[in-house]
């Protein structure tokens, strides 16, 4: 009998093969992409798109939890409503009038890495390219909360886009802190890299939660209610949700045992070279990112041995809360034959990434240090 549980299994291992034997599919303006779902669309990018310090928007990776919807920025309105002292509907143009601020930050999804956890996990498997970083341009959310006379002893805002649920499938609804929402960096963005924020990327508006997993970043941001509570929807309990301590690899959690996820972990990859790449023998110089949430990357080290030794890599100049550092590492192989290659990031928390995150029944959060397999060839 096929129970949810094994149609959950297939599907995971259905999206792993998937991505695996379909990594050219292309849309309009994106290079070819890892698919994962075709609609709604959830694309994967290439590692080697990663190793610059800006993603563009042909290598920026998509998450859709729902079908896109069409929105016409000229008549687009951001209604705002619950506990304020004036209900508004802002236009695309109002929300223009503010004050406007750009913001480089790093987004990316809470399940960015479920495809390498061990066991497997239902959801998306995305192995790295779940992430890219940009710079975000637009109103701080705190001015727009001024606009409607927010109320002083809200706790939260509850965010819902234009996107809406097919059948049965519930609505994308997602709540923000009120001390994460009045964040100096916390935006109602308009633009995507000095252009209009793109339809598959949310735009007209979206709002941007720096430092935060990418499911609080609510695109095509259409209603923001103030509330002295969350909301109590699908996308808040049960989903984007994981143990307060870790569980055995394989085991359950207790719903009352689950924290609502926030912020990032600290965490690097590897852009170049690639896994099972054959590199000629003489210098090679290998490339990646790092970032840590709502802390700076301070510090990227790699390995040529399996982690037995490490050594500094060289970090891009950009040093920004909630935007990830490139980095390059000169590597002179030693021999020809096999290797196999590490890198971990620490950040100004004192985190430092880990050889194996802790498992979760969700596969959130995957920070395991990346171990890289390499042949250098005579």
């Amino acid at each position: 009998m096929w129970t949810r549980r094994k149609l959950l299994t297939a599907a995971a291992s259905l999206g792993s093969l998937r991505a695996q034997t379909a990594p050219s599919f292309t849309v309009a303006g994106k290079r070819p992409m890892i698919l994962h779902n075709e609609f709604p669309e959830d694309l994967e990018a290439l590692p080697e798109y990663l190793d610059t310090w800006i993603t563009p928007y042909d290598s920026f990776f998509v998450r859709q939890h729902l079908p896109r919807p069409k929105v016409d920025p000229g008549t687009f309105q951001l209604q705002l409503s619950g506990m304020v002292n004036r209900p508004v509907s802002m236009s695309i143009a109002d929300l223009r009038k503010l004050p406007q601020y750009t913001v480089p930050a790093t987004l990316e999804c809470a399940g960015n890495g479920r495809g390498n956890v061990r066991p497997r996990v239902p959801g998306l498997q995305w192995t790295k390219g779940a992430i890219g970083n940009a710079e975000w341009r637009g109103p701080r959310v705190k001015d727009v909360l001024a606009a409607a006379g927010a109320a002083g002893g809200a706790a939260w805002i509850n965010c819902n886009g234009a996107d809406n649920g097919m059948m049965k499938t519930p609505d994308f609804i997602r709540s923000i802190p009120m001390r994460k929402a009045l964040h100096e960096a916390s935006l109602i963005a308009l633009d995507m890299n000095g252009a209009p924020a793109p339809e598959l990327h949310g735009g007209p508006a979206r709002l941007i939660v720096p430092g935060w997993d990418g499911a609080s970043w609510v695109k095509w941001v259409s209603s923001i209610e103030v509330a002295a509570e969350p909301n109590s929807g699908f996308y808040m309990n049960p989903a984007y949700r994981q143990p307060k301590t870790p569980v055995a690899p394989g085991a359950g959690a207790k719903p009352e045992d689950l924290i609502v996820i926030e912020a990032m972990a600290v965490k690097a990859f590897f852009a170049r070279p690639a896994q099972g790449a054959k590199l000629p023998r003489g210098p090679v110089k290998l490339t990646g990112a790092a970032w840590a949430g709502e802390n700076r990357v301070t510090s990227v080290e790699v390995s040529a041995d399996g982690g037995s030794t490490w050594k500094p890599a060289s970090l891009s100049r950009q040093n920004f809360p909630f935007a990830w550092r490139t980095w390059t590492y000169d590597w002179t192989p030693p021999r020809t034959g096999y290797f196999t290659l590490c890198c971990r990031a620490s950040d100004s928390a004192g985190r430092m990434q880990p050889i194996e995150a802790p498992w979760n029944p969700s596969g959130y959060l995957n920070n395991s240090i990346e171990r890289l397999g390499v042949t250098v060839e005579a």
